[in-house]
């Protein structure tokens, strides 16, 4: 893969090439290929990672041992800037799902960039407050929606578009994973799947699951949140 310019990656677009100048000269372009780990839990190599291309998976483990799955993350997404600010080692684990591309920049240099200015340090505040917000939402949505809303809502979160019509989630994500994601048992996942393949809201593709109604799925969603609880 070839490395791109900063300015290309969503989190610099705002910025122009001169206020870049600094960090583009250390930015480091890494390919990994799927399976490969990006990052362990524990590590202490201050660096902020920014994704080009590819799908990678955040995990953790539980007491037991037991591999927990945090999130999935794709193009145009950072990570490593919570322990770029506080130092601290990684909490979580990274590993390419797909073939996957990233530009790494060293904590101290990013850290200076994002002080540099009040554009720099409010474009960051907003960052972060966005990730909160979401964090947040994942929150509340284990809490009071039920299996097959949750359900919904991660494939939505996971599907890209498709060439034709619809939807796509690719690489197709085995059933014990998918109910990791939600918080649930994997049989609870194959029933949930097994209605929205009754209902038409879901075809196995090849390559992966094919939402071919996402509007559909989207406005049952809609309507789970509005008969939750109030926040």
């Amino acid at each position: 893969m070839d490395a791109p310019d900063l300015l290309s990656l969503p989190f610099f677009r705002p910025f122009s090439a001169q206020a870049v100048a600094p960090l583009s000269a250390q930015a480091r372009w890494r390919s990994y290929e799927a399976g490969q780990t990006v990052l362990e839990a524990g590590d202490d190599a201050p660096e902020v990672y920014f994704v080009v291309q590819g799908m990678l998976r955040v995990t953790t483990r539980s007491v037991g041992g037991h591999e927990i799955i945090l999130n999935e993350i794709g193009p145009g997404t950072l990570f490593g800037e919570i322990a770029a600010i506080d130092g601290a080692k990684r909490s979580a684990g990274i590993v390419a799902l797909t073939k996957t591309q990233v530009c790494v920049i060293a904590a101290g240099p990013f850290m200076e960039f994002a002080l540099s200015t009040r554009q720099a340090t409010l474009h960051l505040m907003k960052t972060l407050a966005s990730l909160v917000r979401e964090k947040d939402k994942r929150i509340f949505e284990l809490s009071v929606l039920a299996t097959r809303p949750r359900l919904i809502a991660l494939l939505l979160r996971l599907a890209r578009p498709r060439e034709g019509a619809g939807m796509i989630v690719s690489p197709p994500r085995p059933h014990h994973e998918l109910a990791a994601m939600i918080g649930t048992r994997r049989e609870v996942v194959t029933r949930a799947l097994a209605g929205l393949h009754r209902d038409g809201l879901l075809e196995t593709a090849r390559g992966g699951l094919l939402l071919p109604r996402p509007e559909a799925l989207k406005a049952e969603l809609e309507a789970a949140w509005a008969n939750a609880p109030a926040r």
